[in-house]
């Protein structure tokens, strides 16, 4: 007989893994698919303060290995392939992989976003090393440090604002003539002492040793350039990059409904427009983006699957 799971899950962050403990632990056969590392962007996190019930010494990867340990606990299967292709409309759904093809009754999709970059050179060197993409797990490292925040709509003001509660001061460096983020939230940025923006700008190098201790900046509309440098006593400065999110959604455009970002839409369940498939943590259409929404978006697609199979 044909091998086929109850439920494949596409993708092995916070959401696909707590996914996958829900739906082995209800005895559904279940296999979780990755493309590169088990534990999705949280491995890119050096300290994780905020989730329920995390060790003092935790990192963002000491939580993934042990989600992953008790995901396989209760029987996953987890392999390392590229999804290439999706069948999802009948009732046993395919997935198309380099190495492999499966079948499988349900899918969730837990395919997440990555953060876009400024594409400069040595700009993964530093990612951990001064150099970070979210405000609310690394901005305490920063505190009484300098910190520069890349990026001036919503997100990066609202991030500046969270920021400027740790840091020394927080300087915006914005592309555009002006904030592009709502009037009140821009009032509240400018009522904030320790904030200042910078428009017309962008950063051009990264400087730094081991660790990140300065950036180059070059204004949009006078071609002149700037440098920041961090003060000997600290020899560090923060850099954090809020240029936006790109969801990880391509396989799906052509089968799922999606928001107008490329987010999928889903149903308070996590059911998509296709029954029987279920899209989970930051690839799914949702105002906050953290290790413990995944978390929860996971366990409710499990618990959903398993009443879908029934």
């Amino acid at each position: 007989m044909e091998n086929i799971y109850d439920v494949i899950i596409i993708g092995s962050g916070p959401g696909g893994l707590s996914a996958g403990i829900y739906s082995s632990r209800a005895k559904l056969k279940t296999l979780v698919i990755e493309k590169k590392s088990f534990g999705g962007q949280i491995l890119n996190t050096g300290v994780i303060e905020n989730y329920p019930g995390v060790l003092e010494e935790d990192t963002g990867a000491s939580l993934a290995e042990r989600m992953v340990k008790q995901c396989t606990k209760f029987g996953a299967e987890l392999i390392k392939d590229e999804v290439l292709d999706v069948e999802l409309k009948n009732y046993i759904k395919t997935i198309k992989c380099k190495n492999n093809i499966y079948k499988t009754k349900s899918v969730i999709i837990a395919t997440g976003c990555k953060h876009k970059n400024l594409n400069l050179n040595r700009e993964k060197e530093f990612l951990g090393r001064g150099l970070s993409y979210c405000a609310i797990c690394d901005g305490h490292l920063f505190e009484e440090l300098p910190v520069y925040v890349a990026g001036g709509g919503e997100s990066a003001v609202k991030e500046s604002l969270y920021l400027a509660k740790f840091a020394k001061k927080v300087t915006i460096l914005s592309k555009y003539d002006e904030l592009k983020c709502s009037g009140y939230i821009e009032q509240k940025c400018r009522e904030t002492k320790n904030i200042e923006i910078i428009n017309n700008v962008k950063i051009t190098e990264l400087l730094g040793q081991d660790i990140l201790n300065g950036i180059k900046i070059k204004n949009l509309k006078t071609n002149e350039e700037s440098t920041f440098i961090a003060d000997e006593d600290d020899n560090i400065i923060g850099l954090f990059i809020f240029v936006g999110l790109t969801p990880q959604t391509d396989l799906f455009k052509w089968l799922l409904n999606l928001d107008e970002k490329g987010y999928i839409k889903t149903d308070e369940n996590m059911m998509t427009n296709i029954k029987g498939v279920y899209a989970v943590g930051d690839c799914r259409s949702k105002d906050l983006r953290q290790v413990i929404t995944a978390s929860n978006d996971g366990a409710i697609a499990a618990i959903n699957v398993e009443k879908y199979i029934n």
